[in-house]
């Protein structure tokens, strides 16, 4: 069982960028694959991107290839989400994610949540 808290949703003007971190608490965090996922108004929820235990192997939405990295440090229990050349698309509800199945990085939904940070983009 893991705990998960995202920190880095803000504000920011198109084209710009932010950071997301999300600091896991629990055992076994390196045999977690991580994920973040996003949700905006009227819409499901959807997987952005997703990240093997040990960092090498990574997943990415096709709306979000070139622009977004995921990253984790397994010394720090954190993973971080980059956003670079944000659109207004890209508006909704951050949600990093965990889940010990190897299986998650393939796609499905993931067993932990964290609550959610809002990112928002103008135009």
């Amino acid at each position: 069982q893991v705990q998960l808290a995202e920190s880095g949703g803000g504000s920011v003007q198109a084209g710009g960028s932010l950071r997301l971190s999300c600091a896991a608490s629990g055992r076994s965090f390196s045999k977690y694959v991580m994920g973040w996922f996003r949700q905006a108004p009227g819409k499901e929820r959807e997987s952005v991107a997703r990240i093997s235990w040990g960092g090498g192997s990574t997943y990415y939405a096709d709306s979000v290839k070139g622009r977004f990295t995921i990253s984790r440090d397994n010394t720090k229990n954190t993973v971080y989400l980059q956003m670079n050349s944000l659109k207004p698309e890209d508006t909704a509800v951050y949600y990093c994610a965990a889940d010990e199945r190897i299986g998650a990085l393939r796609g499905g939904g993931m067993d932990y949540w964290g609550k959610g940070t809002l990112v928002t983009v103008s135009s």
